[in-house]
């Protein structure tokens, strides 16, 4: 039996993503329910975060669960904190039932004292907050999903159905886990890690001051792209333009570049069959070695493993 637990303000997609796994993994499976349940600290309607409810039963209804998925979203804060949510998740563990969270959830997990020691994730922009609240966490940033022993935590909203189609794939098999995700019309597994999602898509927003800027460099980046080639197309002063460039995107022209860059490379990496060297030059890299240490910071592996992972998916 299956156990979301949801709060006030939860995130929808945060539970009803995994139920649509496990539900449809059920089918795949020849069950006739799924042997889901829905549990929040009163028994009743919970209001999401989107104004769409779903009914729960109370934590008393909790004695069959083997397996519990914490959801996230904006109402996290509030059931962080609530020591009879906190006390119910610590129960479940103890009696070794498989705890996982999706996205924020991941806060509930932490405050349980569950993550101490353990690697765990959670969404990226969260990361600077939840490696400050909880310095015991072996935290990884880039991961879509972790697993920990009987603990699993997953990134963001999305990254709780990839965390489900793992659990089918334990719990049922590699061949009911692909049936379910062709049903859903996803990857089994997705490869590449969240830092893809994360500041990389900040910089290609249109309504940025260097908005078209950066489109222009992304179309350009086999040019040397230096902070005077950029100031000059932006019609500043080098200094002026850093020092607005930083303000304006939290970042410098150099690292941003280099951002674009890995963006780009990735997608031709793991997209194509074009060799490692012709990707390092048409991306400005220069060297494939360069190009190799800036996919392991962004990635934590190199060209060829993203490239492995993406033909095996």
């Amino acid at each position: 039996m299956i156990g979301v637990l949801i709060f006030p303000d939860f995130q929808l997609l945060d539970a009803a993503g995994p139920i649509s796994v496990f539900e449809i993994a059920a089918r795949a499976s020849g069950r006739t329910t799924p042997g889901i349940r829905v549990l929040a600290l009163k028994a009743g309607p919970v209001r999401s975060s989107s104004g769409v409810e779903m009914v729960a039963r109370d934590f008393k209804s909790a004695n069959v669960i083997t397996t519990l998925v914490v959801a996230g979203g904006a109402g996290v804060t509030d059931a962080a904190r609530c020591p009879a949510t906190l006390a119910f998740v610590q129960r479940l563990a103890k009696r070794g039932v498989r705890v996982a969270s999706v996205c924020s959830g991941a806060y509930v997990l932490a405050e349980a004292g569950l993550l101490d020691g353990r690697r765990a994730t959670t969404h990226w922009g969260r990361t600077r907050d939840f490696v400050a609240r909880y310095p015991k966490v072996k935290f990884e940033p880039d991961q879509i999903f972790t697993r920990d022993g009987n603990v699993w935590t997953s990134a963001g909203i999305s990254a709780g159905i990839d965390l489900a189609l793992a659990m089918v794939t334990e719990d049922h098999g590699e061949e009911i886990a692909q049936q379910t995700a062709r049903q859903l019309v996803l990857y089994h597994r997705r490869s590449g890690g969240q830092s893809q999602f994360s500041s990389l898509l900040e910089l290609k927003t249109p309504n940025g001051r260097f908005g078209a800027l950066l489109s222009w460099a992304r179309e350009n980046l086999d040019a040397p792209l230096t902070v005077e080639d950029l100031a000059d197309r932006a019609g500043m002063s080098a200094r002026h333009f850093a020092r607005a460039f930083a303000a304006e995107t939290g970042t410098t022209p150099s690292k941003a570049i280099e951002r674009l860059r890995i963006e780009v490379a990735r997608e031709r990496v793991q997209s194509s069959r074009e060799a490692i060297e012709l990707v390092a030059e048409a991306t400005g890299f220069r060297d494939p070695e360069r190009m190799r240490r800036a996919f392991i910071r962004a990635f934590g592996q190199p060209p060829q493993a993203l490239r492995r992972a993406a033909r095996a998916g």
